[in-house]
């Protein structure tokens, strides 16, 4: 008997890539075209943006909580995010939701640890970028947390604006990400978190100039383990 997975969605490229290694990770595991029960739900992603755009992180707690119930309602039974910006109102969220959930920043750095990272690199938008999602957790486990200048946080969070979240793939915002993930490097980081559940639409350990943690994917291994260890 596995755990019934629910997905609160924000973006919808983010959401389909850690719904799709759900079922198609847990088919490796359990056999073929098996996998845990999934059920997301995902309200327009202005909504956030507006919220977020407006410093209400009270806002984006409330949307994320709709989504947690209409998600017990379907018979859930634990929650996962695949948008790393929004987990800023995690604490305003999580003690009000119906289910448990897992935390997108825990899970990486969790992995990161595990494979004896000391000094990361942050990529993602700039809500996120600017936040402390990811250092607080990193210090938490004795690792660094290095964010890009602020050029380079300008231009990141455009191209995944602009271009990732709507599916759209440039030849010359892959060069710009590697530029930026280069000078992480340079500043002395051992791997780089993709930090915006689409930036591995472009980015991977195949073209990255560092080693990659991969947030959607992680977190989406994550909840296949929690929902096969039940």
């Amino acid at each position: 008997m596995t755990q019934h997975i629910g997905i609160v969605g924000c973006s919808a490229e983010g959401a389909a890539l850690c719904y799709r290694t759900i079922c198609e990770e847990g088919a490796h595991a359990l056999g073929a075209y098996e996998h845990p029960e999934v059920s997301m739900h995902t309200p327009p992603l202005a909504r956030y943006v507006d919220c977020l755009n407006g410093g209400d992180l009270a806002g984006v707690a409330e949307l994320m909580l709709a989504s947690a119930r209409k998600l017990a309602a379907a018979g859930a039974e634990f929650l996962i995010c695949p948008d790393n910006t929004i987990h800023q109102a995690f604490e305003l969220m999580a003690p009000r939701s119906p289910l448990p959930w897992l935390h997108i920043a825990d899970v990486v750095a969790a992995e990161a640890a595990a494979r004896g990272f000391h000094k990361v690199g942050l990529t993602g938008t700039r809500w996120l970028v600017d936040s402390a999602v990811y250092p607080d957790r990193l210090a938490a486990r004795g690792i660094d947390c290095v964010r890009p200048g602020e050029d380079a946080r300008s231009e990141i969070n455009r191209i995944i604006m602009e271009e990732l979240v709507p599916g759209v793939v440039k030849a010359n915002s892959v060069a710009r990400f590697q530029a930026v993930i280069g000078g992480l490097r340079e500043q002395g980081c051992d791997a780089v978190i993709l930090g915006c559940t689409e930036i591995p639409l472009i980015i991977s350990d195949a073209n990255s100039p560092l080693p990659t943690l991969d947030s959607t994917r992680l977190l989406a291994r994550a909840a296949l383990r929690r929902a096969l260890a039940a």
